[in-house]
């Protein structure tokens, strides 16, 4: 019985310690912000906003559900790494929100015919699925996209705030 006690006491701890790491990114950007650049870091599970070389604010985030490497093809459910750019920005899509990332670029075409694939695309930064919102931060805990960058709803409307067309985005491995 006194094992169970302490195992419920650690539960609580950790379930607290979670949530205040989960927690560490709720400073509100200012209204009118703007992002001239996004960076990515696949390894931290992080995506950034930058204005002129300074950090605005970091936002943990979730990948394809195999985020090793480099997107070679379509299915692969990797995120691709390189520098791109937000080329288009969609209020309607499956998801909450999306950024569209310029993958496939030249290069990324030329490597996938060499291979004889298809390089796939419609890479997007977005918040959850439709309809599943209240999952919110409990999607950081696993890499459950086909590629894409999620964040949560919350986040993405912060994001598609101070993100415009034509924003670089650099997605490193």
């Amino acid at each position: 019985m006194q094992i169970l006690k302490m195992a419920m006491v650690i539960l609580v701890i950790v379930s607290f310690a979670v949530l205040a790491i989960s927690n560490t990114h709720l400073k509100n950007l200012a209204d009118g912000v703007k992002a001239d650049k996004i960076l990515v870091r696949k390894k931290d599970n992080i995506l950034e906003l930058y204005s002129d070389g300074i950090l605005l604010k970091s936002y943990p985030v979730s990948f394809g559900a195999n985020p090793s490497g480099h997107k070679i093809q379509e299915g692969d459910e990797r995120t691709p790494e390189g520098l791109y750019e937000i080329d288009r920005k969609n209020p309607e899509s499956g998801f909450y929100l999306s950024l569209h990332v310029s993958y496939p670029d030249s290069n990324d075409i030329q490597i996938a015919q060499q291979s004889g694939v298809n390089p796939g695309g419609l890479i997007m930064i977005h918040g959850m699925r439709n309809r599943f919102g209240w999952i919110g931060k409990l999607h950081r805990f696993i890499n459950w996209t086909d590629g894409c960058i999620a964040v949560t709803n919350r986040e993405m409307d912060e994001i598609w705030r101070a993100v415009d067309n034509g924003t670089q985005i650099e997605i490193t491995p």
